[in-house]
């Protein structure tokens, strides 16, 4: 909600341009045409009522100044915002392979992946998210939703080796398509992430693509690891710890590429943070939410304080003057 301030009649406000003559005339007008002798004369100096006198002008220009003011009809200006939109269903796949732990990030693949699809769903308000996880199997941590802390705090909790190891991204694909088919919206949205190649599951990721593509789903894929080689888990210990050594990366790039071209939507590789997060701020820009925005006025009239106040300065100048303060009382 914004909010203003403004005059219904800002007109009346130049009535304050005739204030100085007023004062100037009331002045004029007062002094005596003839100087009488007075006792005051021979004061050492003005009696306290007469020094009170001359500050009753104030009171009431400060009671013309608020009466003005209140003519001219002050108010507050609130508005309302009703934001009406348009929204985008999107599904997030993660995969939680083994290699998501390898160290050519920092820490690692897995957890710059997580902390960039956080940002990435702050910037998506007005839309459904959901989050399908892989690795050798496949499933659903999150349906569509529009509550996405708790998508985020889903997306927190993933660690590798929740699922059998692998890489299923068919499966990956099939379970997202699955949570996107029973969706009315316009615009649904797949974003597929993985730093390997296909090797498990029962579900090719092409036939997964096919049906994404018979569904209007546009699949965006983002290959995830540096170039070259790289320090990934390459084996395990009995207690469940990972073996870190040299592995060379491998990515699946055509693969990546026919999957999202196939449906309409393109392949990203990031090599490290900074590029993840320009994926996803060029994803973010290709898919952009409708947002209809209707703006209500509604105004809170503020001229009462000023009308009281001058009614108060102007009220307690007249009973000053001709009682307390009149000369005749003195």
């Amino acid at each position: 909600m914004n909010s203003g301030f403004e005059f219904l009649h800002p007109w009346f406000l130049a009535l304050m341009l005739f204030l100085p003559f007023v004062w100037y005339w009331t002045r004029m007008a007062g002094k005596p045409k003839l100087t009488l002798p007075h006792i005051d004369q021979f004061s050492a100096k003005p009696a306290l009522r007469s020094r009170l006198r001359t500050y009753l002008p104030v009171l009431r220009y400060l009671g013309l100044i608020a009466l003005i003011i209140a003519l001219a009809r002050p108010r507050q200006v609130l508005k309302e915002e009703e934001v009406r939109a348009e929204g985008i269903d999107i599904i997030m796949v993660m995969d939680l392979s083994s290699s998501m732990l390898a160290r050519d990030f920092e820490p690692d693949r897995l957890t710059v992946s997580k902390e960039t699809a956080k940002n990435f769903i702050d910037k998506r308000p007005y839309d459904r998210i959901g989050l399908v996880v892989f690795a050798g199997e496949s499933f659903t941590q999150s349906p569509l939703t529009t509550d996405h802390r708790i998508v985020k705090e889903f997306l927190g909790s993933l660690e590798s080796g929740m699922l059998e190891d692998g890489t299923a991204i068919g499966m990956g694909l099939a379970s997202a398509v699955n949570r996107l088919k029973e969706s009315d919206s316009e615009s649904k949205v797949v974003i597929l992430l993985t730093d390997g190649v296909n090797n498990a599951g029962y579900i090719k990721p092409m036939t997964a693509a096919q049906i994404a593509r018979e569904l209007n789903i546009r699949v965006y894929t983002i290959g995830i690891g540096s170039m070259g080689e790289a320090i990934s888990p390459i084996s395990r210990r009995s207690d469940g710890r990972y073996i870190f050594g040299l592995s060379r990366v491998e990515i699946d790039e055509e693969l990546l590429t026919e999957l999202s071209q196939l449906t309409g939507g393109k392949y990203f590789r990031a090599t490290d943070e900074a590029g993840l997060q320009r994926v996803y701020a060029e994803i973010d820009k290709l898919e952009k939410t409708e947002i209809q925005l209707n703006v209500y006025k509604r105004y809170s009239e503020e001229y009462r304080f000023f009308l009281l106040l001058a009614f108060i300065t102007l009220g307690l100048e007249f009973l000053l003057r001709y009682s307390v303060l009149s000369k005749l009382s003195e």
